[in-house]
């Protein structure tokens, strides 16, 4: 299977930012560990800080491979935009979340992409990633 990793916002910081809520571990040494446990998969993965670049991702993306694993960061609670380009496209997107969002502040608790998506993972830590993948994985349809 294709699979995009798309992460928003700050989540080039992780490892560095708030390691308390975010963990020590960096985004792109996880990433390593997931091409490792799907090795049998194509992992790409994304990330960028700015609203328009995830929309144009997730419009590329959602048309060419087979699923979307989604962090849209702060976005989630402001972007209808993304919410919309979820909406637009023919993969599968799960939405997950680091932290767990429902534990946060009150505007934290507000997402405009979820209801797009096939699911939401929230409060895993980086294991929702992999969570994402395997539930991607198990609702695929064998050629």
């Amino acid at each position: 299977m294709k699979i995009a990793i798309i992460n928003g916002p700050n989540l080039n910081l992780l490892g560095n930012r708030e390691t308390n809520i975010y963990g020590t571990q960096s985004f792109e040494t996880y990433f390593e560990t997931l091409q490792a446990i799907f090795k049998d998969d194509e992992l790409i993965y994304f990330q960028d800080n700015v609203e328009g670049n995830l929309v144009t991702a997730i419009q590329q993306f959602g048309f060419n491979a087979d699923a979307i694993v989604l962090n849209p960061a702060a976005y989630t609670h402001t972007s209808v935009a993304i919410g919309d380009a979820v909406a637009a496209v023919t993969a599968t997107v799960v939405e997950v979340h680091i932290s767990n969002i429902f534990a946060r502040e009150s505007f934290r608790q507000i997402s405009h992409v979820s209801a797009k998506c096939a699911g939401v993972i929230s409060g895993l830590g980086l294991k929702g990633y992999e969570l994402a993948i395997h539930y991607i994985k198990s609702q695929a349809v064998p050629a």
